[in-house]
């Protein structure tokens, strides 16, 4: 059986040109057009997978862990290659259901003339399902990597918008918040908050909170300790949009908001800085 593996094996090889070339007919005009589009040349695609089939054959007659390592460093660079040039991951995985289809091809002859056993192909199919198995789960990794990455970028910018500084003139600006303040969202305005002021040179931020719905302890405490530490970096803080309910659900919780400036409206607090309304005759 070794010998007839051996065969296999270096038959796949001889014939690995060949073999991308029907790998490369068989494969998505989409898969194709896109690997073309962003800059990836026919020679390389085609080197790809000459290495690939090589690499396959080469399993069946030399030593496992050293063809083990080729096709794990090649599939990793092929699937980070697609994944960033925007194949799917659908795509990518039905390329290699190509591969083992092209691979079989070749035998079909000695197939139909009973040359190999039984035994042999079986082998065949255990040794060169599990090489083709990991590099799925390769791309799969890669794709799963890349996809957290998108996630995590688009989750930082829409951060980013919860917690914007509107800047009103030079030295004055507004952080608008809206919604729920849970704890993950309460350290991300007190930083904002530090961050842009600093980097803004500001002397006021007014802080409105019309849109916030509910202000509990630890939010509370928070925007205190905001208006304190923007006060040593030398801003002055106006606290506006203070809802009724949510007045009077401070005072039953204790929470003591004299110790900061408030208005009850953006206006008031632009007025007290400075601004007033001009009005055209």
């Amino acid at each position: 059986m070794k010998e007839e593996l051996q065969y296999i094996g270096e038959k796949i090889v001889q014939n690995n040109n060949e073999l991308a070339k029907n790998l490369s007919e068989l494969m998505y005009i989409e898969y194709n057009q896109k690997l073309h589009q962003y800059g990836i040349e026919e020679y390389q695609i085609m080197e790809w997978r000459m290495k690939l089939i090589q690499y396959i054959g080469e399993s069946l007659f030399k030593d496992q862990q050293t063809i083990t390592k080729k096709i794990i460093n090649l599939a990793t660079y092929i699937g980070k290659t697609i994944a960033e040039n925007g194949i799917s991951l659908k795509h990518a995985i039905k390329s290699i259901s190509f591969v083992r289809h092209v691979i079989w091809n070749v035998f079909t002859e000695e197939l139909e003339q009973n040359r190999f056993s039984p035994a042999t192909m079986l082998s065949v199919s255990k040794i060169i399902d599990p090489f083709l198995d990991e590099i799925c789960y390769i791309f799969s990794q890669i794709y799963e990597v890349q996809n957290k990455k998108k996630v995590d970028i688009a989750y930082t910018s829409l951060e980013e918008l919860s917690v914007p500084i509107v800047p009103i003139t030079k030295g004055i600006a507004v952080m608008p918040i809206i919604g729920e303040i849970d704890t993950h969202r309460s350290t991300l305005i007190m930083q904002t908050g530090l961050d842009k002021s600093a980097h803004m040179e500001l002397s006021h931020l007014i802080l409105d909170i019309s849109g916030v719905q509910i202000v509990d302890t630890m939010v509370a405490n928070n925007l205190f300790n905001l208006v304190q530490s923007l006060r040593i970096l030398g801003v002055e803080t106006i606290l506006t949009g203070m809802r009724p309910e949510i007045a009077q659900t401070s005072v039953r919780l204790g929470i003591d908001f004299g110790i900061i400036n408030m208005k009850a409206t953006l206006e008031q607090a632009l007025e007290e800085i400075g601004f007033r309304r001009v009005f055209n005759k």
